[in-house]
């Protein structure tokens, strides 16, 4: 890799290096040098940008949760020298609430959720970045409810009309990355199989699902086989029948000692006017930004990964209710 620190051996590596030095060996000044100075970071709940801000950000995650543990589960990955590297880096996160932050006055509860980032990078530095976390899972786990927390940060940001925004396509920037992943195989299959769900052919499921499949989905939720895959999915949809499904990234790999895999950046937007997991319809505007990664076998897609924030989708209901 082009300009890299040698002590990287290539581009995953230097993903899960960087993350375990920024975490756990407490290197936030790395972000220095790791981060552009001007970095977009886009999560759910808002846009943030600069690496100070990730500096500033990490101190106060690391203040509440001062033992936490980033754990790479996957790192799928595209690009090149010229275009940029683009990590979709799956993590296993966990930790003891026993300081004082974002979540309230420390519980003593331990948590375990998962989180997916897109980082783009060149010649050593992340330049631009697109992450979400299984909050609804965290809220839960330290024993509040995501509808009443989501309700709760309203309130103690001043309320609907001064609270901070989610995250909307009209807030966006342009942080220097402008590739669409690859076209390997694995990718464009998953690809489909996402875009046949979201135009509600939920056949897909059982034609191109493992009888076997393992799902992971919002609010911590682990399932197995067809039906509680259709259940996941059925109830987003519901919730948004109306709703434009557009896929903005999509990466295909197959490597040594790996399954075929797949890693995609998704959205969708549009009204809240339908019953499904979100409740009654509000007629609310809301914006979605997904991550899914798949791994494949001899049978099917064997393994989905699926998230978004829920707690930023209630709060973009509750923000439109007043």
């Amino acid at each position: 890799m082009k300009n890299f620190d040698k002590k990287w051996r290539d581009f995953p590596d230097y993903i899960i290096g960087i993350t375990k030095e920024i975490w756990e060996d407490r290197g936030l000044a790395t972000l220095n040098h790791y981060y552009a100075e001007n970095i977009p970071m886009r999560f759910p709940s808002g846009l943030t940008i600069g690496n100070q801000a990730a500096i500033n950000g990490t101190l106060s995650t690391l203040a509440e949760f001062p033992n936490r543990q980033l754990i790479a589960e996957d790192v799928i990955w595209c690009g090149d020298d010229e275009e940029g590297y683009l990590s979709s880096h799956r993590i296993l996160t966990m930790g003891t609430h026993t300081g004082h932050g974002f979540f309230g006055a420390p519980t003593g509860k331990k948590f375990v959720i998962r989180a997916i980032a897109n980082c783009a990078a060149k010649q050593n530095v992340i330049y631009d970045e697109w992450l979400t976390r299984d909050v609804s899972a965290l809220v839960m786990q330290l024993g509040m409810e995501p509808k009443q927390f989501a309700r709760d940060w309203i309130a103690r940001e001043g309320g609907a009309e001064h609270c901070a925004k989610p995250f909307t396509p009209d807030q966006d920037v342009d942080g220097g990355y402008h590739s669409k992943g690859n076209d390997n195989e694995w990718g464009q299959k998953f690809a489909d199989i996402l875009t046949r769900i979201m135009s509600k052919d939920l056949s897909v499921i059982q034609l191109e699902y493992d009888r076997a499949v393992q799902a992971e989905h919002p609010g911590g939720k682990s399932g197995h086989s067809w039906a509680d895959v259709e259940q996941y999915w059925m109830g987003l949809r519901a919730s948004f029948p109306t709703a434009k499904f557009k896929i903005h990234h999509v990466i295909g790999r197959h490597d040594p000692l790996l399954p075929p895999r797949s890693a995609i950046r998704w959205s969708l937007t549009g009204k809240h006017d339908g019953m499904g997991m979100f409740g009654a319809p509000t007629g609310a505007n809301v914006h979605i930004m997904g991550f899914s990664h798949a791994d494949f076998g001899p049978y099917g897609l064997r393994r989905e990964f699926t998230l978004y924030d829920e707690v930023s989708i209630w709060k973009q209901i509750y923000m439109q209710q007043g």
